[in-house]
């Protein structure tokens, strides 16, 4: 088993606040991580002292190998890492392909400009985005822009993408196919860390969870042991025989 990341007692504070305490944890390849917890748990802090964007006061981040604890998100990106936002965010003024060329060109891959529009191309066509290929990003709804955010990082062709709640915001079919897109991300060989509060998703399609709260690590483990945990149950899922019935659903 390779570790693609590890995570070795990061810490964060703003002011104050502590927003992430001694989070630690080892992340195989070819794994789907589930990231939980009430909103405020320290979820995309957490992302961002992963990918460079605060880096923690306190612990270590291990990328492949490397100690990128201090390393900026282009650092990054050139190392296989990849990401999309919580709140989307498209290059309005560019077409569609044109956002989906920035990922590819500034990847580990370093593609230049006609190799990054064939990967836009093909990825667009993953995504589900083919026919909107030449339409401005600025004018997509809400559920395309989420499926440009993460054709634009797996344009990138990267080791791990960190999708940040790319459900929010969708109805029941469309979280049904981006479902089956994350899915089939694993299936090539991306290593995934999820934020969602989508239960069933991330029930369903995550090997192991973590849950955050107040910063915190208060649980870590497969969804069938999450969902069981008192923990968890007291501080996120509420009712235990809800967790059981959204490890049952397909």
């Amino acid at each position: 088993m390779t570790i693609l990341l590890s995570l070795q007692g990061v810490s964060k504070r703003f002011g104050g606040l502590q927003a992430l305490s001694n989070v630690t944890f080892d992340l195989p390849e070819g794994q789907i991580l589930g990231l939980i917890g009430p909103n405020g748990a320290g979820k995309t802090t957490l992302f961002n002292a992963i990918n460079g964007v605060y880096p923690p006061e306190e612990g270590r981040v291990i990328f492949r190998d490397k100690d990128v604890t201090r390393s900026k998100p282009y650092d990054h990106a050139r190392m296989g890492m990849a990401r999309t936002h919580q709140i989307v965010q498209p290059l309005n003024e560019l077409t569609v392909r044109e956002n989906v060329m920035v990922g590819a060109c500034f990847g580990h891959e370093n593609q230049h400009l006609g190799n990054a529009a064939r990967i836009a191309d093909e990825v667009l066509e993953f995504v589900g985005l083919a026919s909107r290929v030449d339409q401005l990003a600025g004018s997509l709804n809400v559920a395309q822009k989420k499926r440009l955010e993460m054709a634009r990082a797996l344009a990138a062709h990267p080791y791990l993408l960190l999708l940040d709640e790319v459900l929010a915001g969708l109805n029941s079919s469309e979280i049904d196919g981006m479902i089956q897109t994350v899915l089939k991300i694993r299936e090539q060989g991306v290593t995934i860390i999820m934020i969602e509060h989508v239960m069933k998703a991330v029930m369903n399609v995550s090997d192991r969870i973590i849950v955050l709260d107040y910063g915190q690590q208060i649980a870590e483990g497969s969804p069938e042991e999450i969902a069981k945990d008192e923990k968890v149950i007291e501080a996120y899922l509420g009712d235990p025989k809800l967790a059981e019935q959204l490890l049952e659903e397909e």
